[in-house]
């Protein structure tokens, strides 16, 4: 995989996904952080997801935004919708990914939906089952979003073309 420079995108402006407040506790009672998930995108089928925590909530988005952007991976996108239907099991969550037709919209949760008006997704079918933990929602929908397969790289594997693919 190639490692795609955030300076080159035109990126949108970041989407916090999750914001949480954690807490150790400690002998004098308890020292209060803040976890913060955030997707960056270009709206054209890159996308990076990122995790921060700190003492502010701020700075906790910041960490997160830079952690996104070291991580920006190209997804492949056809006509505003995803190649083909994907299931993908994280742990404890469950993603079915279905493409739609053109107008559908994005029928998506929270962290699904904020993946993938960042990518550039305009239409797509989601389910989640078991955990919908925002977190491992998000690193599901990373994951089946990393291993999609575009029709042309699975022609040119099976040594035909994409109109045999289809009949």
């Amino acid at each position: 995989m190639s490692f795609i420079n955030p300076s080159e995108l035109e990126l949108k402006e970041e989407t916090v996904i999750s914001i949480k407040r954690v807490a150790k506790v400690i002998t004098g009672g308890r020292r209060f952080r803040f976890n913060a998930t955030v997707a960056v995108g270009d709206g054209h089928g890159h996308v990076g997801v990122g995790f921060g925590k700190a003492n502010e909530v701020m700075s906790a988005i910041n960490k997160a935004k830079e952690s996104a952007k070291k991580n920006i991976f190209k997804s492949n996108i056809i006509n505003g919708t995803i190649p083909h239907r994907i299931d993908m099991k994280l742990g404890a969550t469950k993603i079915v990914m279905r493409p739609a037709s053109p107008g559908t919209g994005i029928i998506a949760g929270g962290p699904i939906r904020a993946l993938m008006e960042q990518v550039g997704v305009t239409d797509i079918l989601t389910k989640v089952t078991g955990s919908s933990n925002a977190l491992n929602v998000v690193r599901a929908t990373e994951k089946a979003l990393r291993e999609m397969r575009d029709p042309f790289t699975v022609a040119r594997e099976r040594g035909i073309t994409v109109k045999e693919l289809f009949s």
